[in-house]
């Protein structure tokens, strides 16, 4: 018999899997879909009643692990690089924004605290949301797209600061319908001196603990053991921050602020976004708990009103503010757009307001509606900011349609790199031949004595395991110019490369490997090319006997180009009538590539690409108005104009050339 705690969990689990797969299918952020679970399993609605104290008794450690991986991506040097525009204008934004919605609160008649707490609320923006829409919409690399996500991640960080005001109040007494005074004041200066305290607490003990004692675990090599420090970690700085009166979440940041300067900041928060993701489903579940939509009829018409103050209140600030800074209108606008729906964390403030008195049941349900209102409003936003933006300055179509590919580079982001897994003998070399051709690159290692010395010496190094695909993620898979697998761990190699190829299927891929006996199901899995180890060993072996035999070196090099061209295709992947090759003496190249030009009565125009290759021509790459793609699909349809590039034997391109024009 299903006891009632378990039947209770079965039941959260099976309502939280169906509601995040349905929103993922609709290209929605799961976080709406945790809501709306807590909405479901609630108090307030009709069926199953989940006990929310159960929920909340772990609910507060998913804002705690969130705000503990923020703050490894806000290390101390990243902070200090960030100047000027986001700085600036996030910081703006932030304070702007909460004093005019909390002026214009306590002038409808909320209480001070109230106001103040329903502005923070409204100051944030969804990371989430903004982030995946314009990468769904190819405008994360524009200029606004750029601003807009650095800006929403700056509010994220000014979320501790309110996380840590929030509960002062309520310390202080400031309940509802009472007003700010004098021990307010002194509630939040205290909160403020608590919070450098513990600053100052957490840096002397980070920087001479922290480093030391996961250079320890590190040599350990046990996940498990890595994982539990973590956990730990980041416990231990969230439990001496509530000891010290402040909030559990504030301590977590302040720690994955010390780590994030240590070369583990990419295992770090591999390791813990599961537990992150899983713990912050349940804060939004608790969170969605909290909403009855039996008040709907009561409350909808201030809390319409309020979600579009929020929203033209927010574009009018930001889009001020970024026309001060010295950006152009319609690149303000636009970022403006963005960045006015309502955010995660302010259902995070919310539930702490709540949690401390300072806001009444009915103003709650009027917040969350607006911002709910707000992020359900997001994707339409976001989609059609060029089209509203022309519409509200007048400007072409063409014209945006060019600011997109305006860029802004954000401080140390990598771009067009290389990324290198695995910093031995091999690894090592490579990066350094990167570094002198002005190449950037990073790399990823499992050693911490070779990374800690790497990183002595001022090079890109961190300890990362390179097969767990969120560590990839986080090193810019996305963005890199070509991967290295150098370690020669056939089977991590193939969890890198399944994860390589499911995200980036045009990335060259280099792989190493020991022999020759895993090279075809290396290159079955993705890879661009394989080069064995052994094989260019015995080759160097085998070219060094023949010179000390006084064998003549041009033959030497001859016989050495023809065992490299038989095994490698990038080797054999030149046009005939390259120099470097062809005028090699004893130097045949039976296979090389060949572009062929479609014209608009070519019989190959409007075919699947696969249909004509012959048998042992490859398509190499797909030339189309300007854009190259290596390795098109076989079932890609071709056009007038294609120059489709081939690589075989001369018979089979002969033969593919007559397929593709006729003749």
């Amino acid at each position: 018999m299903i006891t009632g705690t378990l039947f209770q969990i079965l039941l959260l689990l099976g309502v939280s899997v169906t509601m995040v797969l349905a929103f993922q299918k609709l290209r929605m952020p799961p976080t709406v879909g945790y809501l709306l679970v807590g909405v479901i399993l609630g108090p307030y609605t009709i069926g199953p009643v989940i006990d929310g104290r159960q929920i909340q008794a772990v609910a507060e450690f998913g804002i705690v692990f969130l705000l503990f991986t923020i703050g490894l991506s806000f290390s101390l040097p990243q902070l200090r690089t960030m100047r000027s525009t986001v700085f600036g204008l996030g910081f703006g934004q932030v304070v702007m924004t909460t004093a005019l919605i909390g002026l214009l609160g306590w002038l409808a008649g909320l209480p001070p605290a109230a106001a103040f707490v329903v502005g923070a609320v409204f100051a944030q923006s969804s990371t989430t949301i903004i982030s995946k829409q314009l990468v769904d919409q190819g405008e994360d690399q524009s200029r606004h797209g750029r601003l807009g996500i650095a800006l929403s991640v700056f509010q994220d960080i000014t979320a501790v600061p309110f996380i840590v005001v929030i509960p002062a109040l309520g310390a202080a007494g400031v309940a509802v319908g009472s007003s700010l005074g004098g021990a307010v004041g002194i509630e939040l200066a205290l909160a403020l001196g608590k919070g450098t305290l513990a600053f100052v607490v957490l840096f002397v003990i980070g920087r001479s603990v922290l480093h030391p004692l996961f250079h320890l675990i590190a040599e350990r090599r046990s996940a498990e053991l890595f994982t539990l420090t973590v956990l730990l970690v980041s416990l231990c700085a969230a439990g001496l921050t509530e000891l010290m009166g402040l909030s559990l979440a504030f301590g977590a940041f302040l720690a994955g602020m010390l780590l994030g300067e240590t070369e583990f900041r990419h295992q770090v928060e591999a390791t813990i976004r599961p537990f992150r993701d899983v713990l912050l489903g349940a804060f939004f579940i608790s969170i969605g708990m909290l909403f009855d939509p039996g008040v709907l009829p009561q409350i909808w018409i201030p809390a319409f009103t309020a979600a579009l103050a929020l929203l033209a209140i927010k574009i009018l600030l930001v889009t001020g503010l970024a026309r001060l800074s010295g950006i152009d209108m319609r690149t303000a606008l636009r970022t403006g757009i963005l960045l006015a729906v309502g955010g995660e964390f302010g259902f995070a403030l919310l539930a702490i307001g709540v949690d401390h008195s300072v806001m009444e049941a009915e103003l709650v349900q009027i917040a969350f509606t607006a911002v709910l209102l707000s992020m359900a409003a997001a994707p339409f936003l976001i989609r059609y900011n060029h089209t509203l933006a022309r519409l509200l300055t007048g400007g072409s179509r063409r014209v945006l349609a060019s600011d997109a590919k305006d860029s802004l580079e954000p401080a140390g982001e990598l771009r067009d790199h290389v990324i290198i897994c695995g910093y031995g003998r091999i690894g090592q070399s490579v990066g350094h031949s990167l570094e002198q051709e002005g190449i950037r690159y990073v790399a990823l290692d499992l050693d911490p004595a070779r990374v800690r010395e790497a990183r002595m010496a001022g090079e890109p190094v961190y300890f990362a395991d390179a097969s767990d695909p969120t560590v990839l993620d986080s090193v810019g898979l996305q963005a890199a110019r070509l991967l290295l697998i150098s370690h020669g761990d056939v089977a991590a190699s193939h969890r890198i490369l399944r994860h390589a190829r499911a995200e980036r299927a045009d990335l060259p891929v280099m792989v190493r490997t020991r022999d020759e006996a895993p090279a075809e199901s290396l290159r079955a899995a993705g890879a661009t090319e394989v080069v064995p180890e052994t094989l260019e060993a015995s080759l160097m072996i085998a070219s060094h006997v023949l010179l000390l035999l006084d064998v003549p070196l041009p033959h030497v090099i001859a016989r050495m180009q023809r065992q490299w061209s038989n095994r490698y295709r990038l080797l054999r992947s030149l046009f005939l009538g390259d120099s470097l090759v062809s005028n090699r003496p004893g130097v045949t190249m039976a296979d090389h590539l060949e572009p062929v030009e479609l014209a608009a009565r070519s019989p190959g125009v409007g075919q699947r690409l696969g249909d004509l290759l012959a048998e042992g021509v490859v398509a190499s790459a797909l030339a189309r108005q300007g854009r190259r793609d290596l390795n098109p699909a076989a079932d890609t349809r071709l056009e007038p104009g294609d120059v489709v590039v081939l690589f075989g034997a001369p018979d089979g391109l002969k033969k593919t050339a007559r397929r593709l024009l006729g003749r």
